[in-house]
């Protein structure tokens, strides 16, 4: 294992990110037919940090917020009750068509109705996040981050964001920080910037120590040769899913670990969860199981969140994996979009397929 944190940082982990707020009806019901709806602050960045946060480690986002704004001021309050300290400015809402933070509108599906996610980020203000609105060598230098974690999600919103993830890659590297970055292809995302972004995402790629994505991920946003997405038999293309992450090795060979997640669905409530991993030039995976699933959304950032925390902890690869798929299945019986786990017994006990009651 090459992957070695650095000693003595007062950030465990960091992630850029653009905040904002999730609502989803509190009866399980479709959204159109919803008068009642539960809110939370949220992004896939954050919610990777939540592991980490809730066991203990110190996390914080860069980020940007709508000055004199109410929910910027619920997003604050919500990130500390969290653990997640938070640093970014205070953007000029510029009158009611200005800025504003996201929002995300989710029917959780039930049964044989799939879930529903609607974004609206339209003049959100993460935007306008850029290098310039911190100082990076005070942050990767001065305070010292243990691991950077990036999204393509947030890497890909918009053209200013895509300059700060690949600056801060760049100053992570310079301070010796252990790079993360999880591909989050999105086609939205990407339509009529695929030549700049496909040169961004190839550099962090390049630069990245732990590499982490999905089928259509590593295909549509590194043009990796992979299996196809989908199908009904998940396990029957742990092969092909690993002949894919050694072709993302021979191209981008920098990184030590990379992964992805294996999902088939059952139902919207009945999942089959699994994962693989390679760390240096070996395998680790758990095989695709069911599990019971309340709201999906956010699995997937609960297995990353799960995985850079034994990271940071230092464990043995083997379990990287192992506290990754559990974090992951924890997320998925949460009506957050996030893990909050009480302890790291409550995690394995998930993995050890142990649901008894602890009195």
């Amino acid at each position: 294992m090459t992957t070695k944190i650095r000693e003595n940082c007062k950030i465990a982990m960091l992630v850029p990110t653009s905040m904002g707020v999730r609502i989803t009806p509190v009866t399980r019901q479709p959204v159109h037919v919803s008068d009642t709806f539960m809110m939370q602050a949220t992004s896939a960045e954050s919610n990777v940090l939540n592991i980490s946060s809730s066991l203990g480690l110190p996390t914080k986002v860069l980020t940007a917020f709508v000055k004199d704004s109410p929910v910027a001021l619920y997003i604050k309050n919500e990130l500390k009750k969290r653990g997640i300290a938070y640093e970014g400015k205070d953007v000029e809402q510029g009158g009611p068509w200005g800025y504003r933070h996201q929002f995300n509108i989710a029917d959780s599906g039930y049964g044989v109705r799939g879930p529903r996610v609607w974004n609206d980020r339209a003049g959100e203000v993460g935007l306008t996040i850029k290098a310039e609105d911190f100082d990076l060598d005070r942050i990767f230098g001065e305070e010292g981050v243990g691991i950077l974690h990036m999204s393509g999600l947030f890497a890909a919103l918009s053209p200013n964001t895509s300059l700060f993830c690949r600056d801060l890659a760049r100053a992570a590297k310079k301070y010796g920080t252990v790079i993360s970055f999880d591909l989050n292809y999105r086609a939205s995302f990407w339509k009529d910037r695929e030549e700049e972004l496909g040169a961004i995402f190839s550099e962090i790629a390049s630069l990245a120590d732990v590499l982490i994505g999905n089928e259509e991920d590593f295909q549509l946003a590194l043009k990796v040769p992979g299996p196809e997405s989908g199908g009904k038999d998940i396990t029957s293309k742990m092969d092909s899913f690993k002949a894919m992450i050694l072709n993302v090795k021979e191209r981008y060979p920098n990184a030590s670990v990379y992964a992805t997640t294996l999902r088939q669905v059952l139902s919207a409530n009945n999942h089959l969860w699994g994962a693989i991993m390679l760390d240096e030039d070996k395998w680790y995976s758990v095989e695709p199981r069911e599990i019971p699933v309340l709201d999906r959304i956010g699995g997937g950032d609960g297995f990353v969140g799960g995985l850079l925390y034994g990271i940071l902890r230092g464990w043995d690869p083997e379990k990287w994996i192992q506290f990754g798929w559990a974090s992951g299945a924890l997320v998925t019986t949460l009506l957050t979009d996030y893990g909050e786990p009480a302890d790291e017994e409550m995690v394995w006990s998930i993995y050890e397929g142990n649901a008894r009651v602890k009195r």
